[in-house]
């Protein structure tokens, strides 16, 4: 497969720095010849940079950068949509404000295929907060409300061409929602899986019934993988931390599946912050999470000594 590695160097969204070392960090950990060893083509397009923000206000006081995070969607959404055309778009984030521009620019790509998009949501939060309704100001909790459609983003953000079906996106590793979310996303056809779900029934059950669905609909499947779907033990590099996330085996059986499913055709990689890392620990599971998902097997896994 082609690989287009595309770093982003967003932190706008966060109320902590250090999420524009991200694609830096994952450069360093090794991303690029954890693909290539895997055979695949790899085209590093370098980072890219807004560079037109205009002003704009809201009557919401609480909201923090929302030029720049309007300037970030546009962008995105366009270099999603381009790089998407050949190959597999791997974007190196930044915290989650940026899939508000890579899914819809997929999306669009989707569109043009004939293809339904789905999303699968690897994330402690749903991020499903308006600009109404978000009390914190940080537009990282917002990006799938915003590429699903609902209501409260007209005037500010891009007009969406091709949102995203609300029962095309299935969110794994779930466990810590406001209420104004939790209230707003009761109404949509998102399937929400949070860890008491992945307890009682084991992960593998629940992302099978969510890939079968993909694979009926002949759709593309975009991966969004948040650091702090894991648990912080074994990724502490996240300035959102919640304790009780996917296990290191939970999270490669995923990357395994999705591998196996031959249905993935973009991924996000979000919210590592290298600031708040150990001795790059994060940086390189995120790594072999992508290289289990390109093809590495657990026979193919390196010894590592932190």
């Amino acid at each position: 497969m082609h690989c287009r590695l595309i770093g982003i160097p967003l932190q706008d969204g966060a109320s902590r720095l250090g999420c524009e070392m991200g694609p830096s960090a994952l450069r360093v950990a090794g991303i690029r010849t954890a693909l290539e060893e895997l055979g695949h083509d790899v085209t590093d397009i370098g980072n890219i940079v807004i560079d037109d923000v205009s002003e704009m206000r809201h009557p919401n006081p609480a909201l923090r950068n929302l030029p720049q995070i309007v300037a970030w969607t546009k962008l995105l959404s366009e270099v999603a949509y381009r790089e998407s055309s050949n190959g597999m778009p791997i974007f190196m984030g930044g915290d989650h404000a940026l899939s508000a521009g890579t899914v819809p620019g997929v999306a669009r790509r989707a569109a043009e295929q004939g293809r339904p998009l789905f999303v699968l949501w690897l994330d402690a939060h749903t991020d499903f907060h308006s600009l109404d309704s978000t009390t914190s100001g940080n537009l990282h909790g917002l990006p799938v409300a915003y590429y699903t459609g609902r209501a409260g983003f007209d005037g500010y953000f891009p007009p969406l061409t091709h949102p995203v079906d609300p029962a095309k996106v299935c969110m794994i590793g779930i466990r810590s929602v406001d209420t104004a979310e939790r209230e707003a996303i009761k109404q949509t056809g998102v399937t929400v899986h949070d860890m008491r779900t992945i307890d009682e029934h084991g992960v593998a059950v629940l992302l099978r019934r969510f890939l079968e669905q993909v694979d009926a609909a002949n759709g593309l499947l975009h991966v969004s993988l948040d650091v702090d779907f894991l648990d912080p033990s074994i990724a502490p590099a996240v300035g959102t931390t919640v304790p009780g996330g996917a296990t290191f085996r939970e999270a490669h059986l995923v990357m395994e599946m999705l591998h196996d499913s031959g249905l993935v055709s973009s991924l996000d990689l979000v919210e590592l912050n290298p600031f708040l890392d150990e001795r790059g620990r994060t940086a390189t599971l995120l790594v072999d999470l992508t290289a289990s998902l390109m093809g590495r097997t657990v026979m193919d896994r390196p010894t590592r000594s932190y």
